[in-house]
């Protein structure tokens, strides 16, 4: 048999070439296909956070699998986080309660409109909690008392109306305390109901907040029924002038002549300069509550920072404050509720309408930031800047200045600054002042030692405003969420913040 040698040598280099340019498409199919739907992947995870199926540890490997190591840097892969470098002391302690629980950790989140009501910070408190265990729920403060928003894990009731401003009503070098609301009444028969609607954050460590710590509270049990609801009409009292008639006066205060006849026991229209007339008002208030019913309880711990405690308490349901009998004059600053579980408590304050300078005129805010010994501040303010038209310059300086307040009186504890979410001016023009005050946080962040997680490009920026819209995360007047719009925020930077804390552990 005859072999055509050279006929077999080149139908083998044609097969050779075929079989490397058959694997050659093959792995090239594969790297795209790979890198293609981890991209899809990571993508994915960042847009539906709330609902993601995966680790925060297997996101740190895929992006170790799938980025270069001289982006490290990188904002888009560090989750819109910049110079996370500088929470190095608070990842480390993080570590160590995931390694040991060992710990509590304190996370203090500071803000205006958006974080008073408890919802961005609520779902950021859960997740840290089921992560590295629920060590309490914080700061609590009676906001509806106040007639004001807050969050819904307690609720307070009180016998009597007090007396409160915020922090955006204070003239220079005022005394509103870390609430940013001051609550003050000079009434001596008062009562305040805290009454636990989450059972998950039942506590046996009660810490009150008040200026100068001074004891101007008790706390007490009951277990008797206790009515608080407003159940007759409040009174003022009106000291006579010269010249005044009961018709005159029922006109000033808008009630009767037979009302304030009834009400102070006159016979007839007579009434002395001088006199003190009872004036019925249309506000309701209840009846004063028989404190004798009530168990005391004793404060044995020694006063600390700004703040005194009761421990080995046992709290469940509902617990009282009652005024200290040799006081005259009460203002609460806040309530901080614990366990005596290892854990993180996430401690949120926020005042509706409030700007950085407000805060930065109140020394008593600075002095009492102590008393919740943050491991962790969170910053979350300059919607209400942008609205006001501030410029990104003035913005700045008065961020510094807060930055320098809160190491002046607590130390270096890590920070982070968050950018102001997405809004509209007059509900339909973007607001240019958001991005300049994201760009010169970021700026700066590296020489003044903070991090900043930028939530508005986390968000997705300006453009996301159809999206919001559609979704119904964003409410009507297009600058506040709803609820699930903050919980998105929530979530996004929950998942940042644990992202880079994984990678922290990689590298270490």
């Amino acid at each position: 048999m005859n072999i055509d040698i050279k006929g077999i040598k080149i139908i083998g280099s044609i097969v050779l070439l075929i079989v490397t340019i058959s694997l050659y498409f093959r792995v090239f199919y594969k790297v795209f296909y790979i890198e293609t739907e981890a991209s899809t992947e990571i993508n994915s995870v960042v847009d539906n956070a709330i609902q993601m199926d995966m680790s925060y540890r297997q996101l740190a490997l895929l992006d170790e699998s799938f980025m270069k190591e001289d982006t490290l840097h990188s904002p888009s892969e560090n989750q819109n986080l910049y110079n996370f470098e500088v929470l190095k002391p608070f990842f480390e302690k993080l570590a160590a309660l995931e390694t040991f629980n060992d710990r509590k950790l304190n996370i203090v989140h500071i803000g205006d409109s958006h974080i008073q009501a408890d919802a961005m910070t609520n779902l950021i408190r859960q997740r840290f909690q089921q992560q590295f265990g629920n060590a309490g729920l914080g700061f609590v403060f009676p906001y509806s008392l106040m007639r004001t928003n807050g969050g819904r894990n307690v609720r307070f009731s009180s016998n009597i109306s007090w007396d409160n401003k915020k922090i955006t009503e204070i003239k220079k070098n005022g005394d509103v305390g870390l609430s940013g609301y001051s609550f003050t009444t000079q009434k001596n028969n008062f009562l305040i109901e805290l009454e636990l609607k989450n059972k998950e954050y039942s506590f046996n460590t009660l810490k009150i907040i008040t200026p100068s710590n001074q004891q101007m509270f008790e706390l007490a049990t009951n277990k008797g029924e206790v009515s608080l609801k407003p159940t007759q009409p409040k009174t003022i009292s009106h000291k006579v002038k010269k010249g005044e008639t009961l018709y005159a006066i029922s006109r000033k205060y808008k009630t009767t002549v037979a009302k304030i006849q009834s009400n102070n026991k006159l016979k007839n229209n007579k009434i002395k300069v001088g006199q003190i007339l009872k004036i019925p008002t249309s506000q309701m208030e209840s009846k004063p509550v028989d404190l004798s019913n009530f168990n005391i309880l004793a404060n044995t711990s020694p006063q600390l920072f700004s703040y005194y405690m009761y421990e080995n308490l046992d709290v469940s349901d509902k617990i009282y404050l009652t005024p200290n009998p040799k006081g005259n004059n009460f203002t609460l600053s806040g309530i901080i509720l614990e366990n005596d579980q290892c854990g993180v408590i996430y401690h949120n304050i926020g005042v509706n309408g409030a700007h950085i300078s407000d805060y930065n005129k109140s020394q008593l805010f600075f002095e009492q930031l102590k008393a919740l010994e943050p491991d962790l501040i969170v910053i979350s303010l300059g919607t209400n800047e942008s609205f006001g038209k501030l410029s990104a310059s003035e913005f700045y300086a008065q961020t510094e200045r807060f930055m320098n307040l809160i190491r002046t009186n607590y130390g270096q504890t890590p920070m982070i600054l968050t950018s102001p979410p997405p809004s509209l001016l007059k509900k339909q023009n973007p607001n240019p002042l958001l991005i300049e005050y994201t760009d010169v946080l970021i700026n700066n962040s590296v020489s003044r030692n903070y991090a900043v997680f930028d939530l508005y490009k986390a968000i997705g920026g300006q453009n996301s405003m159809e999206r919001l819209i559609n979704l119904n995360l964003i409410a009507k007047d297009r600058i506040h969420y709803t609820k699930n719009g903050y919980e998105e925020q929530g979530a996004l930077f929950f998942q940042s913040l644990m992202s880079n804390y994984e990678k922290s552990k990689i590298a270490n």
